[in-house]
This record gives C-alpha cells, sequence and structure tokens, in this order.
C-alpha cells in the first residue's frame, strides 16, 4: 500500500488534482510569509493576504498555460511560429490582468495607498514595468513547475519502459520453464503403459515420479529462486524415469557436496541432465553413461554434467545444433547475468556442461526485484 506522501506524488489521476491543490497552497503560504508590504511605516499583511490571493490567479493561468499549450506545442508538435506569438499573446494578457488585480482591487480593497495613479491605459501599455515587474514575478514560478513536470514526464517514461522491459523478462522465463521436453513425457507414459502391461512393480512408482514432476513444473516453479533441495528431488525422480528406457547398461552417477542449503532459480539443472539423456546417451549404442556432480560451498555453486556421445554423431553435429541449450542460456543470461558462467566442452567421446553460480554476486533478478509468479 502507498503512504499518503506517495499517493499525492504518485501521477494517477485521482491523486493529480489532490496534488496540486496542495502545491498551489503552499506556493501561497510561502509568499504571505515572505511578504513585506508597508503602507507608511506599518506593515499590512491584509495587503499580503489579498494581494497574494490574487496574485495566484494570474500565476497558475500562466504555469498551466505554459506547461499544458506552449511546451507541447513547441517540444512536440513543432508548431514554433504559432506557438511563440500565443505565448507571447498570452504573456502579456496575464501580466496586464495581474497588474489591474493589484491596482484596482487588491489596494482598494486592502486600504493602502498607492505610491503613484495609473491610469489604465498605462496599465496596458507600460511595456517595461509589466516585463521587469510581472513578467518575471510571475513565470518565474511557472517556468519551474514546468521544469518538475517534464522531468517527473521523463521519470515517468523511464519507470514504463523497465516496467515493460522487467515483464518482457518475466514472460521470457515463463515461457522457457514452461518448455519441458514433450518428447520425455511422451517416452515416460509409453514406458509406464509397458510396465503396466507386464503388471511390474515398477508401474506405481513411476507413476509418482511422473506426477512429482509435473507438479514442480507446474505449481512449485512460479517463485524466483526455490529451495536447492527440491530441485535435487526434482532430478532424481527425472533420472529415474528416463533409466527406465535402457537396460543395465546405463550407468549414472549423482555426487553431491553440499555444505550448506541454497536456494536457486527453478529448472536450470533438469535442462542440462534432459540434455545429456536426449542428445547424448541417447544416441550412443555403446556403453554411454551420465556423470553428474554437484558441489556448494559459502562462495559458489558448481553443477557438473558429462556424459559419453557417439563417436559419429559428435563429429556429424555443431555443439550448438546438437545440445539445443539455447533456453538455458537465455535462462541465465536473465536470472543471473555476470552471476554465473556456462562452460560447454566436447570431445569425440564425452560432452561436458559445467554452470558455476557466484553466490556472493547480487543476482539480477534480485537487483531487479523480477516477481515471476506475479
Amino acid at each position: 500500500m502507498m503512504s499518503f506522501v506517495e499517493k499525492i506524488l504518485d501521477a494517477e489521476k485521482k491523486y493529480r488534482l489532490l496534488s496540486h491543490v496542495l502545491f498551489w497552497l503552499t506556493m501561497m503560504l510561502i509568499a504571505i510569509s515572505n511578504s513585506k508590504y508597508r503602507d507608511g511605516n506599518t506593515f499590512t499583511y491584509r495587503f499580503a493576504l489579498i494581494g497574494n490571493g490574487l496574485f495566484l490567479g494570474p500565476q497558475i493561468l500562466a504555469t498551466y498555460f505554459l506547461t499544458y499549450w506552449v511546451v507541447p506545442r513547441f517540444l512536440f508538435k513543432k508548431k514554433y511560429m504559432v506557438t511563440l506569438t500565443g505565448f507571447i499573446l498570452v504573456s502579456y494578457l496575464i501580466c496586464v490582468l495581474c497588474r489591474f488585480l493589484i491596482i484596482r482591487v487588491a489596494e482598494p480593497l486592502a486600504g493602502t495607498s498607492p505610491k503613484a495613479f495609473e491610469t489604465n491605459r498605462e496599465i496596458f501599455t507600460d511595456l517595461p514595468k509589466l516585463l521587469y515587474v510581472y513578467f518575471f514575478s510571475i513565470f518565474s514560478l511557472a517556468f519551474v513547475f514546468m521544469f518538475i513536470k517534464l522531468l517527473k514526464d521523463q521519470l515517468n517514461i523511464q519507470k514504463h519502459t523497465l516496467t515493460l522491459e522487467k515483464q518482457k523478462v518475466v514472460a521470457e522465463l515463463r515461457l522457457l520453464k514452461t518448455q519441458l521436453n514433450p518428447h520425455f513425457l511422451f517416452n515416460t507414459l509409453n514406458n509406464i503403459y509397458s510396465l503396466s502391461l507386464m503388471s511390474s512393480p515398477a508401474t506405481a512408482p513411476s507413476i509418482a515420479r511422473l506426477s512429482e514432476i509435473l507438479d514442480h513444473i507446474l505449481y512449485r516453479c512460479d517463485q524466483q529462486v526455490v529451495p536447492l533441495s527440491t530441485e535435487i528431488a526434482l532430478l532424481d525422480n527425472y533420472i529415474g524415469l528416463e533409466k527406465l528406457r535402457y537396460d543395465k547398461r546405463l550407468q549414472v552417477h549423482f555426487n553431491k557436496r553440499i555444505d550448506q542449503e541454497i536456494s536457486i532459480a527453478p529448472l536450470l539443472m533438469l535442462s542440462i541432465v534432459e540434455n545429456a539423456f536426449k542428445h547424448g546417451v541417447g544416441k550412443d549404442a555403446g556403453t554411454p553413461f551420465i556423470a553428474i556432480d554437484m558441489e556448494v560451498s559459502e562462495s559458489l555453486f558448481i553443477f557438473k554434467v558429462v556424459n559419453s556421445v557417439s563417436y559419429n554423431r559428435g563429429n556429424q553435429e555443431g555443439i550448438n545444433e546438437k545440445i539445443g541449450l539455447n533456453n538455458l542460456k537465455q535462462q541465465l543470461q536473465l536470472i543471473y547475468g555476470a552471476a554465473h558462467q556456462l562452460i560447454i566442452e566436447q570431445t569425440d567421446e564425452l560432452f561436458k556442461v559445467i554452470l558455476q553460480i557466484d553466490l556472493t554476486m547480487k543476482k539480477t533478478y534480485e537487483e531487479d526485484t523480477l516477481f515471476i509468479g506475479g
């Protein structure tokens, strides 16, 4: 909830009128408190009140005329001659109005004696006095108001642009996070179906694993970060289901060295492991293996996956085409920025992916407060 002051300063229409009224009341009080009108040797605060009250009207006219008529036409619509002519004419009329109100209304109401009698003609034609006394007094505040308005508009534009950029990042992350390989689901359901036909005791645990994976992806990944333990459970379930497709020839080793519980952006490690199964051992007709190492220290998170690859396939495909890790790269850049490092290495027989995240660096999502689920 915004505070009262934040609401007043906010650009929303329902608070704009109130903020302007408070602004002009403040300006009038400041002007009255600083006024020292004299009638002989006596301070006339009555004249200060009446004079500033009548002076405020032309000031308001000048301010809104300059801010909402002159500036938009001069800066944005490029109507220079028409705008300049209108500004000179209206400024002259406002100054004449102000001078007329002070001489013909304020002074008689306050009961003060004017220093010299001025005719209506002098009020309209004494240009030096209109310029040096009234124009600068009236429009000085108008120019200040105008610059504040332009600055506020610029800040609002920047804020709106930043909001759009954040919303774009959030949308991209949501899209990337939901792109679980459909082949995995198809193959897993087929494997579970085959197990059910054989009345295998592994059927129920396999269904439970798949249920846990889908529940995690669909309902638990709407936060910026999740506990590392939940991601480890996700990997264990995923690996267990993938191993249904292979006989004992596939060797999977998952080593963990964790000194402390941390939080991490969801589904990042799943992309790496999924890639190892899909593009690595899934194409290896020999003795495939996957070695997964996870290490968490006080300042660094390291996740390394090494998998075997087919020699011919390794030669035929480039790294980017083969592993399809663009999804992961985009997520890491959007979420962690400079706090991460992704290393990809390939030989004729091995494929290696190493993800390092510096836990001491402030993450991109923390700096920008990206609420992925909101």
